[in-house]
């Protein structure tokens, strides 16, 4: 009896000192809660976009053939308790809210159907650079803790090749030549004939994912490809 206890005490004793605190909000976390508290995940701006096909996520990235579904699952708007927590696990070091976000995608998509025949998930890269001086990458936590849930491998088949800057502030055509020659696909024909879903942190203009599904189809022609991304900004 004493065994469970006193571990109990004492986890209630730190506590009081160093609480378990919501990375949205700031709030302690009740019992059960894990990173996120139950209010927040409720507050999500959620786009239901999984939910009907085609939405404005399969519009940005429609003009690429081989993709056949998008979604996006949240909206993203600055300074928002969302917002906040792209922008933690993306720069402030914290791997294991992106791997909790993705855990939440799962959770929210895997009864929704849009998971049905997707044989991997294949993460879109950084570049080695960044990905040392960040420590991770955090579209490939998201990935694991999608697969987790839905029990879908994750593939590391894109990479970068070179580093490039980031798209911020950049004009469609800018960011078009930003990402010019970009990535590339090891072991093509892991992904030819296979449907797989690509998966992002934030969509805005979607030339991200264009690039990565149009060296996809390119180098393996008879891959079907879903994307999805946590967020994307609101359509104009």
């Amino acid at each position: 009896m004493m065994k469970g206890v006193v571990p109990s005490m004492l986890r209630g004793i730190l506590q009081l000192f160093v609480p378990d605190v919501c990375r949205l909000c700031g709030g302690h976390l009740s019992d059960g809660e894990k990173m996120i508290c139950n209010l927040c995940r409720y507050r999500l701006p959620a786009t239901g976009y999984h939910r009907r096909i085609p939405n404005p996520m399969l519009d940005r990235l429609g003009a690429e053939r081989n993709v056949v579904q998008a979604a996006a699952l949240f909206y993203y708007v600055r300074d928002t308790p969302l917002a906040r927590g792209i922008h933690d696990f993306k720069y402030n070091h914290q791997p294991s809210l992106a791997l909790e976000f993705g855990r939440e995608m799962g959770r929210r998509i895997a009864t929704s159907g849009f998971m049905y025949g997707i044989d991997m998930i294949v993460p879109v890269p950084v570049h080695f650079l960044r990905r040392m001086r960040r420590g991770y990458n955090q579209v490939e936590l998201l990935a694991e803790g999608l697969g987790e849930i839905c029990s879908v491998p994750v593939v590391r088949s894109l990479y970068a090749r070179r580093a490039h800057g980031t798209q911020t502030g950049k004009t469609p055509e800018q960011r078009k030549r930003n990402l010019e020659g970009v990535f590339s696909l090891r072991n093509p024909e892991e992904l030819d004939g296979r449907h797989i879903l690509l998966i992002d942190d934030v969509c805005t203009t979607g030339s991200t994912l264009r690039a990565c599904a149009r060296v996809i189809g390119m180098l393996a022609p008879t891959c079907r490809i879903s994307v999805l991304t946590l967020a994307c900004t609101m359509p104009s």
